[in-house]
């Protein structure tokens, strides 16, 4: 079994949050509490910071997922839609064409599964590989410069969150199988 998922609030202290907002997690919650943000949808939320309380947009969003997860209106892991959503990513030195393509093979190889589409043409190249669940597996590469690649796989449309931990470990190991560091 995986190592349990966390929240989005995991690995961001409150030092970064307030250097990047002004404020703390918790006064934000707190204003968020105020403002009756308990029953407002995600966009609203999100809306709200950015627009009235100025918070930059990746920032706001970031506050509404971790509002919404410390008032459980959404657990680790869930989309807007109610689905489930596992990601994790590496650093290889690859470029992002080559990157994908070492990393769509051994998807193809682990899932049975031609990608659906694959595009090693565009900056950040993509590959989907669509499962009979309905469920779906993304393969991306983002350049980083000096031959080096972030990786990232996502595995999509999970009707719930039971199988979280064990999919980001499968995922790592599909990962640490594409060349370099």
């Amino acid at each position: 079994m995986g190592t349990p998922v966390g929240g989005s609030a995991d690995g961001v202290g409150d030092e970064t949050v307030v250097g990047a907002t002004g404020r703390e997690r918790s006064e934000w919650f707190a204003l968020l509490d105020d403002a009756g943000a308990v029953d407002w949808r995600h966009k609203d939320i999100a809306a709200w910071l950015s627009g009235e309380q100025g918070v930059d947009a990746w920032w706001a969003q970031h506050l509404t997922v971790a509002y919404e997860q410390a008032r459980g209106i959404r657990e680790p892991g869930q989309r807007q839609d109610g689905t489930f959503e596992a990601s994790v990513s590496r650093t290889v030195a690859l470029d992002p064409a080559d990157a994908l393509q070492s990393l769509a093979a051994v998807v193809t190889a682990e899932l049975e599964v031609e990608p659906l589409a694959l595009n090693l043409t565009a900056k950040h190249p993509t590959a989907r590989f669509p499962l009979d669940s309905g469920e779906f597996v993304l393969a991306s590469a983002s350049p980083l410069g000096d031959g080096r690649s972030s990786i990232g796989l996502t595995w999509g449309k999970m009707t719930d969150g039971t199988r979280l931990a064990d999919v980001k470990t499968e995922l790592r190991a599909w990962l640490q199988a594409v060349g370099g560091p």
